[in-house]
């Protein structure tokens, strides 16, 4: 393996189930297509069907042996991701990978179908319950991994459970940092339980810098275009910024529970390595609290 670990250390996943949402674009993508490169049975989970075609036949154009295959998925109702959780036990008994890569950023006020706050709802609960849906797909499977995407976002956030929903008081950025954080706090304690349950599957965490992404499009218009200045300075194209979760999702030696980012300054770009999430993202208390909060809200348990 090079010291600077990159796509071409993606071990051969021949045999192997990977399972990404939101992978019609960005880093979902780019994961995408270096592991049904490297052999792996990829579903591409999204909501719309006409974008998962298309960027199902860009991976095929380039590389055309590869197995990808979609599947209809909306985050944001939990009808949906019950209904794509059913399809997923049903059609892959065995699953090696669930890349909970799918998020929006920085949204406008604006509430998911079963009335969760739109960037908690989509980036946090949505996955939740898909996890928590799949998992009994993983737990017999060596080796099987739970990877979520968070971001350097997570460190402006915090869970505010006496508003979070953020029916009281709306700030874009503030929603965002706590969702992020929930990817984080989500990771830490599934991890935990799989491991006192000493199942195989583990849990882990990725983010990708600063990269080159659709995620600013929801900025509001006065500072969308100089943030976008700024972001372009220093952000790393979508593919380096699929690394972290390329190497959280197939590198041998990864543990569970371990967050893996870009080695540059500030883990704005750079090869992935292992990083070190905020003080918050580890308070155990909170992660439990979240994690009851997370059922009640959704109506998932997990078998762990």
């Amino acid at each position: 393996m090079s010291a600077r670990w990159s796509a071409a250390d993606v071990p051969d996943q021949s045999g192997r189930v990977a399972v990404i949402t939101g992978s019609n674009t960005g880093i979902g993508y780019e994961a995408a297509a270096v592991l049904a490169g490297r052999g792996a049975h990829v579903v591409l989970a999204v909501r719309n069907l006409d974008k998962g075609r298309a960027a199902a036949d860009r991976i095929s154009a380039a590389t055309p042996h590869a197995d990808v295959t979609l599947q209809e998925l909306d985050l944001t109702s939990l009808d949906s991701i019950a209904a794509a959780a059913a399809a997923l036990r049903a059609a892959y008994p065995r699953i090696d990978l669930l890349i909970n890569n799918a998020g929006v950023m920085t949204t406008p006020k604006a509430a998911t179908a079963d009335g969760f706050e739109l960037q908690f709802g989509t980036n946090h609960l949505g996955h939740f319950a898909l996890t928590g849906q799949v998992l009994d797909n993983m737990l017999p499977v060596e080796g099987s991994r739970v990877v979520t995407i968070s971001s350097n976002g997570h460190r402006a956030g915090s869970i505010n459970f006496e508003d979070l929903q953020s029916e009281r008081s709306y700030n874009r950025l503030r929603a965002y940092g706590q969702a992020k954080l929930a990817n984080l706090l989500f990771t830490y304690e599934l991890n935990r339980r799989l491991a006192a349950a000493a199942a195989p599957t583990i849990a882990v965490a990725a983010h990708p810098g600063s990269s080159n992404t659709e995620l600013t499009r929801n900025l509001p218009g006065l500072v969308r275009k100089p943030v976008e200045l700024v972001w372009n300075l220093v952000a790393q194209d979508a593919d380096m910024g699929a690394l972290p979760t390329l190497r959280a999702a197939t590198d041998p030696a990864v543990r569970g529970g371990q967050y893996y980012g870009p080695d540059g300054i500030g883990e704005q770009r750079g090869h992935p390595k292992v990083v070190q999430s905020n003080s918050k993202s580890h308070d155990v208390a909170v992660q439990r609290r979240l994690w009851t909060v997370s059922e009640e809200l959704t109506g998932v348990k997990f078998g762990v």
